[in-house]
């Protein structure tokens, strides 16, 4: 209850003299992050009145949802200070990334037709939905790698923007230099092979110097040339700047195949032996050395690569790998906190909604940071070991039914606690 009573109270202060709205915004966050009901407006508040005995009525709760008074930029920043330790080996890993979340009405605030790359054969590849570009933090926390989102943007088309038109890279850029302004640790983003190119890797460089690196996938068709020799003697011209051309991605790997070495890396959760080969090129997208890093396994291969050259192959497969968990942190968000449920449509109460949704996850991965030992799995399974979202959730939940929850947020209308919501909380999780 400790854990719970300090990150509460750290995000009520934000909101100043505003006390009220800061109860309400608590008790909010909380009840999205209970796995007891869908986590649009309606379900919400009644999850306020059933579970938690407060006085309010439905316009005033849904006045709240859509106020624009609630001081996100500063609750953020909150959040962020609530990260204890958020640096691997001395660098922070950020993931980067996005994703589309299906909707129906045609008036809802950033939907669009966007195409959908994983779209199944009966679905159409054309999606109505919104286009959410996110950076996160990848954390290990308790032996497992976990996704704390920090930020987040609509994408939206440039005939649907009025106020300035930004690109998913340009959006992308953005958002790792405002974390970088906060955190003073050295960046290393990665990302899949659509923003792993010079859109994203220049700029950043630009602005951040040697202090930002990439990590990302290599496409089967991409040129690698050797370093350049260095000149010793004066003549005419300038100094090379690429060496001799080695050939593609996937030539080099049938070239590069019978030189693999097996190395242990911690990989999804437990270790794992895999065969690698790795080298030091240059390429033209980036006019950096990499460092490339070929994964062999059975009749496939997969080519990796890092601007960053002190990284090693375990620490490459190790990082790119926990990229991964920015994927399964959409599927938190849309699908266990319930974010695609929402049935908003005006801009100001998409976006709250969408602020809560993305803070309820932050929020339950900081709990678990906090815990002294690692939550138990409540659903064994014979590959998985590590504990899940759900477990995390669950203690939550756990902490709410206890009696001294009263102290935790006091602002309550109704002082007598539902007696039902310890037999309801029992079917949490």
């Amino acid at each position: 209850m400790f854990i719970l009573r300090s990150l509460i109270g750290s995000l009520q202060t934000e909101f100043r003299k505003a006390k009220e709205r800061g109860a309400l915004f608590a008790y909010t966050l909380i009840a999205i992050i209970l796995p007891l009901t869908a986590s649009r407006a309606s379900g919400l508040l009644r999850s306020l009145v059933t579970l938690f005995g407060l006085k309010i009525t439905t316009r005033r709760f849904y006045i709240f949802m859509a106020s624009p008074k609630i001081p996100w930029e500063r609750l953020w920043l909150a959040m962020w200070k609530l990260i204890q330790d958020p640096s691997t080996n001395g660098r922070l890993l950020l993931a980067g990334d996005d994703s589309i979340n299906p909707k129906t009405g045609k008036k809802i605030h950033g939907c669009h037709s966007f195409f959908d790359h994983a779209a199944k054969q009966n679905q159409a590849p054309y999606a109505w939905s919104q286009n959410i570009v996110q950076l996160g933090l990848l954390k290990l926390i308790h032996g497992r790698f976990a996704c704390l989102p920090l930020a987040w943007c609509f994408y939206r088309l440039q005939k649907d923007t009025q106020n300035g038109f930004q690109t998913k890279i340009e959006q992308m850029v953005a958002m790792v230099i405002k974390v970088s302004q906060f955190f003073q640790y050295p960046l290393l983003l990665i990302t899949d092979s659509w923003f792993g190119n010079n859109g994203v890797f220049a700029p950043l460089r630009k602005q951040l110097g040697l202090r930002v690196h990439m990590l990302s996938r290599f496409r089967t068709n991409s040129n690698l040339f050797a370093l350049p020799k260095v000149k010793t003697q004066k003549g005419r011209g300038r100094p090379k700047k690429y060496g001799k051309k080695r050939g593609t991605a996937k030539t080099l790997s049938s070239r590069l195949k019978s030189q693999a070495k097996r190395f242990s890396v911690f990989l999804y959760g437990k270790k794992r032996e895999v065969s690698a080969v790795d080298g030091v090129f240059i390429v033209k997208t980036l006019k950096v050395p990499v460092r490339v890093v070929w994964i062999f396994y059975r009749k496939q291969w997969v080519a990796l690569f890092t601007t960053d050259l002190t990284l090693t192959v375990e620490q490459i497969i190790e990082y790119y790998g926990a990229r991964w968990k920015i994927e399964s942190g959409f599927k938190e968000l849309k699908q266990e906190i319930g974010s695609n449920q929402t049935q908003a449509w005006r801009e100001r109460s998409v976006k709250n909604h969408l602020h809560f949704c993305m803070m309820a996850v932050t929020f339950t991965w900081i709990y678990a940071s906090r815990l002294a030992t690692s939550p138990v799995r409540r659903h064994l399974s014979g590959t998985r070991e590590h504990y899940a979202f759900s477990d995390v959730r669950r203690l939550i939940t756990e902490a709410v039914a206890q009696k001294d929850f009263n102290d935790v947020l006091p602002k309550r209308d109704n002082t007598e606690k539902n007696n039902l919501i310890k037999e309801i909380l029992k079917l949490a999780a």
